[in-house]
């Protein structure tokens, strides 16, 4: 199969998807519309990324390269294409499935908990409740149609299905502590002392095993290779 990664921010890779596509014998290419590169063709890839990012998808000024990209991911759904969104990716799949994205009332960064209330397919190999990255200020409303997955204290709508192949997750899971140290780095001036916000060095030193977040994600990008359409 051949998987490929829309990225938004040059910190803000695959991370451990590429380290899955590497292990299961799949091909990654990647394409970074923040460097101005163009969309590829619906027949390039088996299997959709979208990375995050720190703009807002409506931030059509500054990034121009949003409008094309939501066109596209409504072109990939139409196709039957299985989709991945992680935090900025999750908002974009929202807003091309119908759904609104919005302020949320709380920003939220760091190591936080969530719950996973429906561990229905793709999500059967997530726990009950598991401590993710999270870094975002927006929220979205579940997309008509969707399935709403999980929570967290800090935001509502933390993961979302549609159908069987189009998965939002509004957290990380796909960031090993080398790429968490560079947004912390990146990103240092987001950290303003709230609620769910955590400081620098705890987001560098409070991370999780990493062993969970790896099988979770496995288990996830697995069933969604199987419902990538056959050539």
């Amino acid at each position: 199969m051949i998987i490929h990664s829309l990225e938004h921010q040059s910190y803000e890779g695959p991370g451990r998807i590429a380290d899955w596509a590497r292990a299961r014998g799949h091909a990654l290419t990647r394409t970074a519309l923040h460097a101005g590169e163009p969309m590829p063709s619906l027949e390039s890839f088996d299997l959709l990324v979208v990375m995050g990012g720190s703009m807002n998808i409506y931030e059509h000024r500054e990034h121009p390269w949003l409008v094309e990209e939501k066109r596209f991911l409504g072109e990939v759904i139409a196709a039957g294409k299985p989709v991945l969104g992680i935090c900025l990716g999750a908002q974009l799949l929202a807003d091309a499935l119908g759904g609104k994205v919005f302020q949320n009332a709380e920003k939220e960064i760091g190591w936080w908990p969530v719950r996973v209330f429906d561990r229905r397919a793709p999500f059967a190999h997530f726990p009950d409740r598991l401590t993710v990255m999270h870094w975002h200020g927006d929220t979205f409303s579940l997309p008509p149609g969707a399935r709403a997955v999980a929570e967290s204290a800090g935001c509502a709508q933390q993961a979302f299905v549609q159908g069987d192949r189009v998965v939002g997750l509004q957290f990380h899971l796909e960031q090993g502590p080398v790429a968490v140290a560079e947004l912390a780095a990146a990103c240092a001036a987001e950290l303003v002392p709230a609620r769910y916000v955590q400081t620098r060095a705890q987001l560098v030193e409070l991370q999780p095993d990493p062993a969970v977040a790896e099988a979770t994600l496995f288990g996830l990008l697995d069933e969604l290779a199987r419902c990538a359409p056959a050539h």
